[in-house]
């Protein structure tokens, strides 16, 4: 049973994690806080109720908010964080199911393969497009960057400095938690763009 401190602990550090350089998992998902900050704290109760409701699951709960826009620990009581979380379980537990759909929906898009991923006129690939459409999942583009390497190469010719640079950000900082099996999904990749060999 997670203690009401070590699930502030896990939220202050997937908090640093996502918003700033600092590595939860290089570290250990170890940061700087202390039993008294905690209790100093006029939110801790929070604390208490998602470390009884979550439990094992606190971590993969914690993420799935803070790859969307629930930060505050008070958010995260309300409905959007459950149906963000319930979202994010689905999706990990079918990861290459959805990568699969995702595939074939950039297929539908009757772009070259390598067009999907490239910046034109200064605006943001038309993969990431679709996933701020919601066309496709974070979760394929993750697995996508991994795999190709377009966010840091594009990142140059890309004119957006709002959206982007947070965009760029919570792409990278997801990474270490997206699990996949890199040839599984190589395969379904080649199955629908038998060409995309040469871009490996």
């Amino acid at each position: 049973m997670i203690d009401p401190f070590e699930s502030y602990k896990l939220y202050n550090a997937l908090k640093l994690h996502f918003e700033t350089n600092y590595d939860a998992v290089k570290y250990n998902f170890k940061s700087n806080v202390t039993p008294q900050s905690f209790f100093k704290r006029k939110d801790k109760y929070f604390f208490a109720k998602l470390a009884m409701k979550y439990n094992g699951q606190l971590k993969d709960f914690y993420i799935s908010q803070f790859i969307n826009t629930e930060k505050y620990i008070g958010d995260m009581m309300d409905k959007p964080a459950e149906e963000n979380y319930a979202r994010y379980k689905r999706i990990k537990e079918s990861i290459h199911r959805v990568f699969s759909v995702d595939i074939n929906i950039l297929n539908e898009q009757e772009k070259q393969f390598d067009s999907l991923f490239k910046s034109e006129n200064g605006q943001v690939p038309l993969v990431v497009k679709l996933w701020m459409q919601e066309e496709i999942s974070l979760e394929t583009i993750v697995i996508l960057n991994s795999i190709f390497g377009f966010i840091d190469r594009e990142s140059q010719n890309i004119s957006d400095t709002i959206m982007w640079p947070d965009m760029k950000r919570i792409i990278e900082k997801y990474t270490p938690f997206v699990y996949y099996n890199r040839n599984k999904c190589m395969k379904l990749l080649t199955n629908v763009f038998i060409w995309c060999i040469i871009y490996i």
